[in-house]
């Protein structure tokens, strides 16, 4: 799990200053009505990390838990497309510096403990994913060579 933990570090280091550098109407721009925004896979990002928190923290005193989510009816729920690029940059950040730190908060003994999403899966596992998701969209947004996932 440290590697796991150091990576996730890693990542809100180095894509940090690139998220804060984009343009505000690159980042808000729609591809078409029904695509997401860079904003909008940012945000993505920010309700992907909460459901995961969640995930994180349940699977420590229960056995099994069941958490998914509805990923377009939480962004449109959200209006990320609507906030100031800055406070959704610092947003992600703040977000996925907490995640870190309860995932290093987690016991050895518990990190094989497992969580229902759509299959079931141990938390280690989880955090694992978690980045490659959060790599696959970062490069989305920043237009990198693609990342792909799962």
């Amino acid at each position: 799990m440290h590697t796991i933990i150091a990576q996730l570090e890693k990542i809100i280091t180095d894509y940090a200053p690139r998220l804060q550098q984009l343009d505000e109407a690159v980042f808000a721009h729609k591809p078409s009505p029904v695509k997401w925004s860079g904003k909008e896979y940012l945000g993505h990002l920010i309700d992907s990390a909460q459901n995961n928190i969640r995930r994180f923290v349940l699977v420590q005193y229960q056995d099994n838990p069941f958490v998914i989510y509805d990923q377009e009816k939480w962004v449109a729920a959200a209006g990320y497309q609507h906030y100031p690029a800055k406070d959704l940059v610092d947003l992600w950040v703040l977000i996925n510096k907490h995640l870190a730190i309860i995932l290093k908060n987690i016991p050895e003994s518990d990190q094989n403990r497992e969580v229902q999403t759509q299959d079931l899966h141990s938390i280690k596992w989880l955090a694992a994913d978690y980045n490659k998701h959060l790599l696959h969209h970062l490069h989305q947004v920043l237009q990198l060579e693609p990342i792909p996932y799962p």
